[in-house]
């Protein structure tokens, strides 16, 4: 098991709440969707599109945590017809003891319309509440039924002051021995190009280096 210290850094510095989220403030910020359905107490099946690195997987396990669901998380890319079933299961096992269930779909436009109905009876019975995460448009590449059934959040790249902030968490967070200038703080921003998961990796990479 990787014990927390040897976990990427972008895994230890995933966030623990929505507060902690840095980004997507027309969706967290107060007043705003998924804060509503947070504070409300509305779990409800989604879809969230957007570039990569800008916190999909971490509202996916944010939702989980504060609807104290079990996590269920399987990539379309790797994923077959055992592991959905699998999911299934295991969703069964938990109605049976009064717990809801996320299931979590990274890249939800990777499976084909077959394997995207098949979850259908599943979310339509309240077996599991189903997130999809897609970089694609997802009116083109998720199923209409499906679509019907989730709400479509859009996520949008980090903008170059939200990095900064992330920039600063890794630093002072990360137990990095690494100190950077203005010039370099913003070389590494630019290249991340609004995705917080670059960023924190190349920051990573860049201690390793100097090290």
């Amino acid at each position: 098991m990787t014990s927390p210290t040897s976990a990427p850094l972008a895994e230890r510095l995933r966030p623990h709440s929505l507060d902690e989220v840095i980004g997507q403030s027309h969706l967290l910020g107060p007043g705003k969707p998924l804060r509503l359905a947070f504070e409300a107490g509305r779990l409800h099946s989604m879809i969230l599109w957007g570039p990569p690195g800008v916190g999909k997987t971490t509202l996916a396990r944010l939702t989980a945590q504060h609807f104290k669901a079990d996590f269920i998380q399987i990539s379309a890319v790797l994923a077959g017809v055992k592991e959905i079933r699998e999911a299934v299961e295991r969703a069964r096992v938990n109605q049976g003891m009064g717990r809801q269930t996320i299931l979590f779909v990274d890249e939800v436009h990777r499976f084909n319309k077959a394997q995207q109905d098949a979850f259908l009876p599943h979310v339509e019975s309240g077996l599991v509440t189903f997130i999809g995460a897609t970089t694609e448009n997802p009116s083109f590449e998720v199923v209409g039924a499906l679509l019907s059934r989730a709400q479509v959040y859009v996520l949008t790249a980090l903008a170059e002051e939200e990095l900064k902030a992330l920039l600063q968490r890794a630093l002072e967070r990360g137990e990095l021995a690494l100190q950077l200038d203005a010039e370099s703080e913003k070389l590494l921003i630019g290249f991340a190009d609004g995705d917080g998961r670059r960023l924190i990796n190349l920051v990573e990479q860049l201690a390793t280096a100097l090290a």
